[in-house]
């Protein structure tokens, strides 16, 4: 096996460098469409809601693939194609000049995006069972320090012109690429690879059948990401709209997530899970997080929106506890593809939930819809976060973790 420690920090730095990648979009995106399209909040909503179902379509058919493949031929070479990949949609999206090229450049990205889905089979590779739930810990820091940098810099790039943040984000893609190429070594030997290989992401969501306790957290993720996913389809311009924030204001609140999530996840997430366990680590963090969304709905003021943000920092500590026990029911040579299978699970929430926030978005700020909370959307992220609450508990009161299956893939 690959040293732990040396591992763990090399693919840190490769998570870190891909969010912060990421990061650095979110507060303008959202804006430069709404430029493209006239201007108009509304206009501008279900765009920006169809461009992300569109990401994740791609996602959900070439993260299996890619996931499986490193399976098969280790995680490394994929996490170099992932890496390249973003750096190509990055610089196009800096110089698309129509809407419709946006699209194109969701497609490269989504059929290349499974950075995150390798780098976690490649945590599961390095660490033992009893650590994984640190390991994975680390990786939620590595996510929220890129998010602590990414937005902010993006916000003041943005602030200036929209197309530079997505330069930057190019630039900072190669960098991964160039660093893995030299740096990162391959977690996973020859002797524990599978010859198998899932070819289309509804059989790797077969695989999950397979593992019982994976297959029901899956259904609660699918619920908790859809939830997520309505406010990321509309942050950008909920917050001009409600607040009148500019790109630099959406990257302040967006930096206060990656402190709150990198404090958290980075150390005492360690400590929280170990000592409550996993399984009501997920319970309570679920609950935190219903309470941080209708904290964001209800926020009168900008600085009251700081306050939920605190709360759902602290709700992350159900992802690495959730990953945690899926990783322990799973096979060592199927590492890759269960965590395919899972980001298809996380891709089609996106589908779902990017344009369904942004089409609740859209109707709750019509004039014909006065009456509707300004926060309606965030309310019905609540309450798909509190199904999934539901569906996590009743899954960890009713099931047992599993021993891995025997034999080979289906």
């Amino acid at each position: 096996m690959t040293d732990r420690k040396p591992a763990l920090r090399f693919v840190f730095f490769v998570v870190l460098l891909d969010l912060l990648g990421i990061g650095v979009l979110i507060p303008v995106g959202p804006r430069l469409i709404q430029q493209m399209c006239g201007g108009s909040e509304q206009e501008a909503a279900p765009v920006v809601g169809w461009l992300g179902a569109t990401f994740s379509a791609m996602v959900l058919i070439g993260s299996p693939v890619l996931g499986a493949l490193s399976d098969r031929f280790g995680r490394r070479p994929v996490l170099l194609i992932s890496m390249l990949g973003s750096a190509i949609d990055y610089f196009a999206m800096a110089m698309v000049p129509t809407l419709s090229w946006f699209f194109v450049t969701r497609v490269i990205n989504g059929l290349t995006g499974a950075s995150v889905t390798t780098a976690q089979a490649y945590i599961a590779d390095v660490t033992p069972p009893e650590k994984r739930a640190a390991g994975f810990a680390m990786f939620g820091a590595a996510a929220s320090l890129g998010f602590v940098l990414g937005p902010l810099v993006g916000g003041f790039l943005g602030d200036h012109d929209l197309r530079l943040p997505f330069w930057v984000a190019g630039g900072l893609a190669l960098l991964n690429a160039l660093y893995g190429w030299f740096v990162l070594p391959e977690s996973l030997p020859p002797e524990r690879r599978t010859r198998h290989a899932v070819r289309s992401p509804f059989a790797a969501l077969a695989v999950l059948n397979h593992y019982t306790l994976a297959k029901r957290l899956a259904i609660a993720l699918f619920l908790a990401n859809m939830a997520q996913f309505l406010l990321h389809s509309t942050w950008a311009l909920y917050t001009a709209h409600r607040y009148g924030w500019i790109p630099s204001d959406v990257g302040w609140s967006l930096f206060a997530v990656g402190v709150g999530g990198a404090l958290v996840q980075g150390g005492a997430a360690r400590r929280i899970v170990s000592r409550l366990g996993e399984r009501r680590s997920i319970v309570i963090g679920l609950a935190l997080a219903v309470l941080a969304y209708v904290g964001y709905a209800t926020a009168s003021h900008g600085w009251m929106i700081y306050l939920a943000i605190t709360v759902a920092a602290f709700g992350g500590i159900a992802m690495p506890a959730c990953q945690s026990l899926i990783t322990k029911s799973v096979r060592p040579d199927q590492q890759g593809v269960v965590q395919g299978g899972l980001t298809s699970v996380q891709s089609l929430s996106q589908i779902i939930g990017y344009p369904l926030g942004a089409h609740v978005f859209e109707w709750s700020i019509g004039p014909a819809e006065s009456w509707a909370p300004a926060g309606t959307v965030y309310f019905a992220s609540a309450a798909l976060c509190a199904l999934g609450l539901l569906s996590a508990r009743f899954t960890l009161q009713h099931a047992e973790p599993p021993a891995p299956t025997p034999g080979g893939m289906p």
